[in-house]
């Protein structure tokens, strides 16, 4: 049987933010949540999709670090950034397609969901997937998401003409093969902006 992984399966969110406090009281933590809740089209409903690293295959957050100090493991674990080495740039945040990596001023660090290492790294469940009551976040083995779920685990993402594999899976109806993501090209005005698209709005000044 395959190895548990992190699922995340967005229908089934209901915002209650376990998943957020208990990042929080986290000890390596600091009493920074690592994860958090996007409001999707917050204009016509209240569905919360949590947000936490996807641990990419080939981190950009890596790549852009100058220092050296974002590190990814044999297993596909992508860690938060070396406390010695962080020098608080932040190009690791600006680079991140999913918008994960925050930086603390008060510590001059970037810190990031490192997938409840301590845990996860002796086949414990991460913090957010122990609490979570409605399983949106899930530790399990694929084979068990496949006999309990109606749909199917992906990690392919697109972003305009990038490409992003994950280590963290989303769930999504079996036709989808891959997440597509719409991106905004900054300086190319729209006609009118929706008024819960944000960057639209942010375009329109």
């Amino acid at each position: 049987m395959s190895e548990r992984a992190l699922f995340i399966d967005y229908a089934r969110c209901i915002g209650c933010q376990a998943c957020v406090q208990a990042c929080e009281e986290c000890d390596t933590h600091r009493g920074q949540p690592m994860i958090h809740l996007e409001t999707i089209r917050r204009r016509d409903s209240v569905q919360t999709a949590p947000q936490v690293c996807m641990h990419c295959e080939d981190p950009i957050c890596a790549q852009v670090c100058p220092a050296d100090a974002i590190k990814k493991g044999p297993d596909g674990v992508v860690h938060s950034a070396l406390t010695h080495r962080c020098i608080g740039c932040s190009n690791c945040v600006l680079a991140c397609p999913f918008g994960v990596p925050k930086y603390f001023a008060a510590i001059d660090q970037m810190m990031k969901c490192d997938l409840c290492y301590d845990r996860t790294s002796i086949g414990k469940k991460p913090m957010c997937a122990t609490v979570c009551p409605s399983q949106a976040l899930t530790f399990m083995t694929p084979e068990e998401l496949e006999r309990t779920r109606r749909g199917t685990a992906v990690n392919e993402w697109v972003f305009g003409e990038e490409r992003v594999r994950t280590k963290v899976s989303v769930v999504v109806p079996h036709e989808v093969k891959e997440v597509h993501v719409n991106l905004v090209q900054l300086g190319k005005r729209r006609e009118k902006a929706e008024p819960d698209d944000v960057a639209a709005l942010l375009e329109e000044g």
